[in-house]
């Protein structure tokens, strides 16, 4: 039996809602169309905020504005007893006779903003959990064969694709959809046999593996194929990681291989949007990448070196 504890699901919701940002809960393009619309209704300014401070959308005139979150926090968007959000509104254009109707639509929106959030991270938080517990209470009993691709130790195409349907139901926006190929594996397949070009593959698998974060979602797609899933990344976070494989790759030292890889990123920032089409995206953004690498100079020096 695994003997890592499993967090109480309600000490999971009360501390991991500081991790969240406002675009973790919100597709802010979305939701700045539905404040622009509410402040033409209104005839206000809005400034949406996150929980420090920082502008995430302006509506009207802030300039030289500097929020106060401590001080003067304006009306707060809260989820699981913590303030993600803060909407700050100048009201100056709306007449007296109006302005008891105006806060009451404003509290009402907030209101309903901080429910949906709360919602929304239920149903995340609830999924992650219930599948920890199904792998704490299964882990013993499932071969690893079942979910891990023999040759690399990666998951499996069909586990992967399991873990797509989870992420999707757990309606996680953004997603970085990675795809990173093997640069010229069928020539280490033609002059070296098929035990070195097996051994290609699991190289490249250990540095992929190796570099990836623990909740990153990395499977092997196809042959000389490998997808890598980020669920919720930091800005140029999925970049830095593709930038590191590629690097170690190429500072791998071997006798007859070299390990090279292409690498095709594109985000999945909608709920509407499907994985599996942004794989099919990134499969075009890494032959793009692919090509770039294969007619730099000294790629096919060091490919063929050993020949």
């Amino acid at each position: 039996m695994n003997t890592n504890k499993i967090i109480p699901l309600e000490k999971r919701m009360k501390d991991n809602i500081k991790n969240y940002r406002l675009n973790h809960l919100f597709v802010l393009d979305v939701l700045g169309s539905r404040l622009k619309h509410m402040a033409e209704l209104l005839d206000v300014d809005i400034l949406l905020t996150d929980r420090h401070g920082e502008k995430e959308v302006v509506i009207g005139d802030f300039l030289g504005f500097e929020p106060d979150v401590v001080n003067e926090p304006g009306r707060k968007i809260r989820v699981s007893g913590r303030t993600i959000g803060h909407l700050y509104i100048k009201a100056d254009r709306v007449p007296e006779d109006r302005k008891v109707f105006t806060d009451e639509v404003l509290d009402g929106e907030v209101t309903l903003l901080s429910t949906l959030a709360e919602e929304r991270y239920m149903r995340r938080e609830t999924t992650f959990y219930v599948e920890e517990v199904e792998s704490y209470y299964n882990k013993d009993e499932i071969r690893i064969s079942d979910n891990e691709d023999i040759l690399t130790g990666t998951l499996n195409r069909t586990y992967f694709d399991g873990r797509i349907k989870v992420l999707e139901r757990s309606e996680i926006v953004p997603i970085a959809v990675i795809n990173i190929n093997i640069n010229d594996w069928k020539y280490a397949n033609d002059h070296f046999g098929d035990n070195q070009s097996d051994r290609l593959i699991q190289i490249v698998a250990s540095i992929v593996m190796e570099e990836a974060k623990p909740d990153y979602i990395v499977g092997r797609y196809d042959g000389d194929v490998f997808c890598v899933l980020v669920p919720m990344p930091e800005e140029g976070e999925a970049e830095e990681y593709c930038k590191r494989i590629q690097q170690k790759c190429d500072a791998y030292e071997d006798e007859c291989l070299s390990p090279s890889v292409a690498c095709g990123i594109v985000y999945k920032t909608n709920l509407e949007e499907r994985i599996k089409d942004k794989i099919s995206d990134a499969e075009y953004e890494m032959f793009e990448n692919k090509f770039q690498i294969k007619n730099a100079p000294g790629y096919k020096e060091r490919l063929t070196r050993a020949e």
